[in-house]
C-alpha cells in the first residue's frame, strides 16, 4: 500500500507544482495583433516587450483565478495529510487520513476543472470571433495536466482507503 501512497503523493506533488506554475505564468493564450506575438496569463499581458498588469475586473478572468487558487490549496491541504498518512503518524487516530486526502485531491481537481472550464469557454467565445490567428499556450497546457494528476491522485488515495476498509472491515473511515 505504502507504493500506491508514494505514487499518489508524487501525482499531487508535480499536479501542485504545475498548478503552481499555470497559475502565475503569463502564457495561458498568445495571439497575434498588428504584426507581432502578445501573450496573456491570469494576471498579466504581455506585447512584445512590456508586460503589464490586467486591472479589468472580468468575471470569467477572476472565477479562473478564484478556482485555480482554490485547487492549489486544495492540493496542498491533500499532500500535507497524505504525507502524513504515508509516515503513519498517530495523532487523530478516528480520522482516516487517506480517505481525507483522497477528498481533498478529488475537490482540487473539480476545481482546477471548473477554471479550465470557465477559461476555455469564455476565451473561445471572445478570442475565436475576434481574432484568427490566436491558441492556447503551455501555462493553459499545464492546468490540464494537473487535472488529470490531481483526479489519479484521488483515485489512488480512494483506492487505499477502500483497500484498508476490505483488510481492516471493523474499523470504518470517517472525515
Amino acid at each position: 500500500m505504502y507504493s500506491f501512497m508514494g505514487g499518489g503523493l508524487f501525482c499531487a506533488g508535480v499536479g501542485n507544482i504545475l498548478l503552481v506554475i499555470s497559475t502565475a505564468t503569463d502564457y495561458w493564450m498568445q495571439y497575434r495583433q498588428s504584426g507581432s506575438y502578445m501573450h496573456q496569463g491570469l494576471w498579466r499581458y504581455c506585447l512584445p516587450g512590456k508586460c503589464m498588469t490586467l486591472t479589468d475586473s472580468i468575471a470569467y478572468w477572476d472565477a479562473t483565478r478564484a478556482f485555480m487558487i482554490l485547487s492549489i490549496l486544495a492540493c496542498f491541504f491533500g499532500i500535507i495529510i497524505g504525507v502524513l498518512a504515508f509516515i503513519n503518524y498517530s495523532s487523530f487516530n478516528g480520522f482516516d487520513k487517506t480517505f481525507a486526502a483522497g477528498i481533498l485531491y478529488f475537490m482540487s481537481c473539480f476545481f482546477v476543472l471548473l477554471a479550465m472550464a470557465v477559461y476555455t469557454g469564455m476565451t473561445v467565445n471572445y478570442y475565436g470571433k475576434r481574432y484568427g490567428n490566436w491558441r492556447f499556450s503551455w501555462s493553459y497546457i499545464m492546468g490540464w495536466v494537473s487535472v488529470v494528476l490531481t483526479f489519479f491522485s484521488g483515485i489512488v488515495y480512494q483506492k487505499i482507503t477502500i483497500l484498508s476498509f476490505i483488510s481492516h472491515p471493523h474499523v470504518i473511515p470517517t472525515l
